[in-house]
């Protein structure tokens, strides 16, 4: 490690942001890039190195990382065993479609272990393109042929991606009001979201009942909704806000999508490979799914790579039904592989449920702030839902502020949940308490320093 990694340990700031360096990346990437360009409006600085939890900008500011490249960094940044892998991997075989490789064969050995036991012998495994939405798109593909039937259950708030059928099943309106003729078919229902209960009643008079409407709509032959040929599902909605879903609501909607033989989709490419401390988020809930989609996290790396993970008796598809040039990485497999081995060993899901419990320790302190709505998790995927103040002050604007001031402090987050109102955290699963500790100081300061008055 030389001395210039060996400073990482801290964040360090000097000076305001962005920095001369970075002004200068920023101004040439809006000269250059697509006007869809998102993290750096918020995040304004040009990032030049990463170590573990830690990323320097290119005038030598030092952050904590805890967006990690919106989860997809589960190991850090450029972890040595990982890196090692791909660099090893690189010198024998880079690319090879969806040919068996021993780098493909291992990663599929890997994932397979991780799965509960009842699960491996009944599941299949297909590679898609190397993104989560384009997971998403196959598990719609695969349960409509398998089925016949062209319908599609998504739930209100959820998020699945921004291709065009990805886009179709996710709940935010704004991103799909400009793309006409978008994919029909596809329904909405209420999602187990406690705090905003989707059917206006107050959480103390709660009795899940929006799993009782959802098991209402899909069995009542008057009610208007024919029968999907999939539910899909996100167990913890991540861009929706960091929203766990209530385990009964889950549970329910499990046993009626199984009564009635409706294929059952989870959304696992934010909490898949760890993030909720099961390797899987449906293992916290006692659920077996009938498809599962991977991306994100499957390499621990970054190198792009998504996967589906389904119940034998769906597999009807015909050769070539869904493929995908870069559906082959054989850089993403051996770094994957070798994740799992380290997840192991160092018992990172041991650690992810630990520091959970230390993020809720910590971060208790804010219940009780007036511009606070709710601290929310599972695991090492949090978000603190801000409020509007009494002054009229937006909750988003005040996100925002605390997503600037904890910049200023060497600590990246991003913002979630409806018009960005939650500031949320994605840390690496390997990051340690102290760390954390620093990290938490940051943000609770932030959010203390918020002007505000006590509600009366």
């Amino acid at each position: 490690m030389t001395d210039l990694i060996a400073e990482m340990t801290q964040p360090r700031v000097d000076g305001a942001l962005p920095g001369p360096g970075s002004a200068a990346y920023l101004a040439r990437q809006a000269r250059t890039e697509s006007n869809a360009r998102s993290y750096p409006r918020g995040l304004p600085i040009a990032i030049e190195r990463g170590e573990g939890s830690f990323v320097r900008d290119v005038d030598g500011n030092v952050f904590i990382d805890f967006l990690a490249g919106a989860g997809v960094l589960s190991l850090g940044h450029n972890h040595p065993e990982l890196v090692r892998a791909m660099v090893e991997q690189a010198g024998v075989l880079t690319h090879a479609l969806d040919f068996p490789t021993p780098a493909k064969d291992a990663f599929v050995e890997a994932q397979f272990s991780m799965l509960p036991p009842a699960m491996r012998a009944r599941t299949k495994i297909h590679f898609c393109g190397p993104t989560g939405a384009n997971a998403v798109d196959a598990a719609i593909k695969l349960c409509k042929t398998a089925t016949g039937r062209g319908d599609i259950i998504s739930f209100q708030g959820g998020f699945h991606g921004a291709s065009h059928a990805a886009m179709a099943v996710t709940g935010l309106v704004s991103q799909k009001q400009p793309v006409a003729n978008g994919m029909p078919g596809v329904h909405f229902l209420p999602y187990s979201s406690c705090s905003r209960c989707p059917l206006g009643l107050r959480p103390d008079t709660c009795e899940t009942n929006c799993a009782t409407y959802f098991e209402n709509a899909l069995r009542d032959p008057n009610g208007g909704l024919p029968k999907p040929a999939a539910v899909i599902m996100e167990l913890v909605q991540g861009e929706g806000g960091v929203v766990p879903a209530r385990p009964e609501f889950v549970r329910r909607v499990r046993a009626v999508t199984a009564e009635l033989d409706i294929p059952l989709i989870v959304d696992e490419v934010q909490t898949g490979c760890g993030r909720t401390g099961t390797w899987f988020a449906f293992e916290r809930y006692g659920i077996a799914p009938d498809v599962v989609v991977a991306s994100k996290a499957l390499s621990g790396v970054g190198s792009p790579v998504a996967v589906i993970l389904y119940d034998e008796r769906l597999d009807v598809w015909s050769p070539g039904a869904h493929t995908g040039t870069f559906r082959g990485n054989q850089l993403a497999f051996a770094a994957g592989t070798e994740a799992v081995r380290i997840v192991r060993r160092d018992n990172i899901l041991g650690n992810v449920v630990a520091r959970g419990e230390q993020v809720a320790d910590r971060l208790s302190v804010l219940h009780a702030h007036p511009l606070v709505g709710e601290v929310r998790g599972m695991g090492l995927m949090w978000g603190i839902q801000l409020l509007d103040a009494p002054d009229g002050t937006p909750a988003s604007a005040l996100a925002a502020t605390v997503r600037t001031e904890v910049l200023n402090h060497g600590l990246i987050l991003e913002l979630g949940g409806r018009d960005d109102t939650v500031v949320r955290l994605l840390p690496p699963l390997n990051v340690t308490a102290e760390v954390l500790d620093t990290a938490c100081d940051i943000l609770i300061a932030a959010i203390g320093g918020l002007p505000h008055q006590e509600r009366g």
